[in-house]
C-alpha cells in the first residue's frame, strides 16, 4: 500500500509541474490517505488539522498534531513529518506558514473540501497568492483503481457480506432494531480482523466497524437515512439496511444496501421492492467501458417510468477512499466509463409515509463489462422468524 502511495505522489508532482504549480496543499483526509498512506483520528472537527504538502520539485511534507506524530510517522512513507502544538508559538498556522515559505505566487488547494478554518488562515497569511483548485487533478488520478486497490475493495465486499448476513440473522418479530445494528458491527469487525496482521503498517489499521447504522423498519423505510432505534420489529415490516457509511476497509469504502421483510411481504411492498431491484439490475447490465455515466442512470430511470414510479435518487456514485468520488451515475454526467472505475449502484423508491424499496451493490468496471464487489441475494428477502 505504501509503495503505491509513494508512486501516486510522484505522479502528482508531474501533474503539478504540468500545471505550473510549485506546491499543492492537501487537506482532505481521503486525499492524504491516498498519497501519504495514513489517516489520523482527531481530524479538523477537533480543531486539529493535518496537512500534506506535495512539492513539484522536492519531497513532500506532512504537518500533523504532535500527539499523533508517532503513529503518523509509522504509517507513512514520507520522511519529513512536521509537528504542531496546541499552545505556544508552534501552532498549526505558524508551522504551516513556515513550511510553505515565502515567495509563493500560486498554491494548489482542494477548493471544495478545504476546512473553513484553514481557508481563513490562507486568506489572512497568503494575501496576493493565487489559490488554484487541484481537485480535478486528484480526482482524475483516483478515478481508475489499481489491481491492489480493487483487491482491497473486494476484501471490503467480503466484510460487507458478513455484515449483511449478521443483519439478516438478527431479524425477528419483536426484536429491537438496535440488536441487528450490534450484530452488523460485531460481524464486520471479526471479518475485517481476518484480513489483518499485527505487523508493519497493518498493525495501525483497526478492524473495528463503526459509525451509526442506517437502518429503519415499517413505514419509516420511506425515510431512507434514519438510524437504528429501540423500535421493535413487527410482522410484515420491511426492514432496510444501508452500509454506505460503514462498509469500508483500509480506507476504501463501498455502497451496499438490502431490504428484508419480517414473516410476510405485502403486495405493495413486493411491487415497490421488485421495481427497485429491476431498476438496479438494468443499470448494472448497462455498465461497460465506453458508455457514459449518464446512460447507466437512464437505464434505471426507464424501469421506474415503466412501473409508474418517480425517483430523485442518482443511480450511483464512484467510490474509493471516499464515499463520493467522480463520476456520478446521474443525468448530466457525460464521463465515459473505463475499466478500473468502481461504483456503488443503487435502486431506490420511496412512497412517503408508507414504505420504501431499495437495493445497492458495489461493482468494478472490467474490460468487457463489470464485476460485483458485493454479494448477497438480489431478490425479495423474507425472514421467517
Amino acid at each position: 500500500m505504501l509503495e503505491e502511495a509513494r508512486q501516486r505522489s510522484y505522479r502528482m508532482q508531474a501533474r503539478l509541474r504540468d500545471a505550473g504549480l510549485d506546491l499543492a496543499l492537501i487537506t482532505d483526509e481521503s486525499s492524504i490517505a491516498y498519497f501519504a498512506g495514513f489517516w489520523g483520528y482527531l481530524s479538523v472537527e477537533f480543531g486539529r488539522p493535518t496537512f500534506l504538502i506535495i512539492r513539484a520539485y522536492d519531497e513532500p511534507v506532512v504537518i500533523t498534531p504532535l500527539m499523533e506524530s508517532e503513529m503518523v510517522g509509522a504509517m507513512t512513507w514520507i520522511d519529513n513529518v512536521q509537528t504542531w502544538e496546541d499552545v505556544g508559538p508552534n501552532g498549526w498556522d505558524a508551522v504551516l506558514q513556515q513550511t510553505l515559505g515565502n515567495g509563493l505566487s500560486k498554491l494548489g488547494i482542494e477548493h471544495e473540501s478545504m476546512p473553513v478554518i484553514v481557508r481563513n488562515c490562507l486568506d489572512e497569511q497568503l494575501k496576493g497568492v493565487e489559490l488554484q483548485d487541484v481537485s480535478n487533478l486528484i480526482g482524475d488520478m483516483r478515478m481508475i483503481k489499481s489491481p491492489l486497490e480493487i483487491e482491497v475493495m473486494k476484501q471490503a465486499g467480503q466484510i460487507a457480506g458478513a455484515m449483511m448476513g449478521a443483519a439478516e440473522g438478527a431479524l425477528a418479530e419483536n426484536a429491537p432494531e438496535y440488536e441487528a445494528a450490534l450484530a452488523v458491527i460485531n460481524a464486520g469487525t471479526r471479518k475485517a480482523a481476518d484480513f489483518l496482521t499485527a505487523k508493519g503498517w497493518e498493525q495501525f489499521v483497526s478492524p473495528l466497524i463503526h459509525n451509526l447504522q442506517i437502518m429503519q423498519s415499517g413505514t419509516d423505510t420511506s425515510m431512507v437515512h434514519r438510524r437504528a432505534s429501540v423500535k421493535r420489529l413487527e410482522k410484515g415490516d420491511p426492514v432496510y439496511f444501508c452500509f454506505c457509511n460503514m462498509a469500508q476497509f483500509k480506507q476504501y469504502k463501498l455502497g451496499f444496501d438490502r431490504m428484508f421483510h419480517i414473516l410476510k411481504v405485502s403486495d405493495e411492498a413486493a411491487r415497490v421492492q421488485q421495481a427497485a431491484i429491476d431498476a438496479q439490475q438494468a443499470a448494472i447490465a448497462a455498465v461497460r467501458p465506453g458508455v457514459t455515466a449518464e446512460s447507466i442512470a437512464q437505464a434505471a430511470n426507464e424501469v421506474y417510468r415503466e412501473r409508474g414510479y418517480e425517483t430523485g435518487y442518482r443511480t450511483g456514485r464512484s467510490i474509493g477512499m471516499a464515499y463520493l468520488e467522480s463520476p456520478e451515475l446521474k443525468e448530466g454526467d457525460q464521463t465515459l466509463l473505463k475499466a478500473g472505475m468502481t461504483f456503488a449502484v443503487d435502486g431506490g423508491i420511496s412512497v412517503d409515509g408508507k414504505l420504501g424499496g431499495r437495493i445497492g451493490d458495489s461493482i468494478v468496471v472490467t474490460e468487457h463489462g463489470f464485476e460485483y464487489l458485493t454479494e448477497y441475494p438480489r431478490k425479495l428477502l423474507v425472514v421467517n422468524r
